[in-house]
C-alpha cells in the first residue's frame, strides 16, 4: 500500500488547512488589507506547503528509498544512519 494511499486522510486535513489559507490571502488582497498582513499569510502558507512536502518526502524516502535488508547488521547501521541523514536534510531544507 502506498504511503499516501496510508495516510490520505492526514494529507488531506493539510491540503484543507493550505486550500483556507489560500483563500483567505485571497480575501485580504481583494479587501485590499496591509501588505504585511498579507506577507504573513503567504508566509504561514508557505510554510505549511513545505510541512506537507516535507511529510510526503519523508515517507518517500522511508518507503521506497530503502532496499531489503541485507545480511550484515553493520551495513543495516550505516543504511539506516545515511537515510537519517538524508531527511534531516531534507528536513532543515525545507524550514
Amino acid at each position: 500500500m502506498s504511503h499516501t494511499i496510508k495516510d490520505k486522510q492526514k494529507l488531506l486535513n493539510r491540503v484543507r488547512r493550505i486550500r483556507g489559507q489560500l483563500e483567505s490571502i485571497e480575501r485580504a488582497l481583494e479587501e485590499e488589507k496591509g501588505c504585511m498582513e498579507i506577507l504573513h499569510q503567504i508566509t504561514s502558507c508557505r510554510g505549511a506547503m513545505n510541512g506537507l512536502l516535507a511529510t510526503v518526502l519523508e515517507d518517500h524516502i522511508r518507503t521506497h528509498l530503502i532496499d531489503a535488508p541485507h545480511d550484515s547488521t553493520e551495513h543495516n547501521e550505516d543504511h539506516t544512519d545515511a537515510r537519517e541523514q538524508l531527511i534531516d536534510v531534507v528536513k532543515s531544507y525545507l524550514k
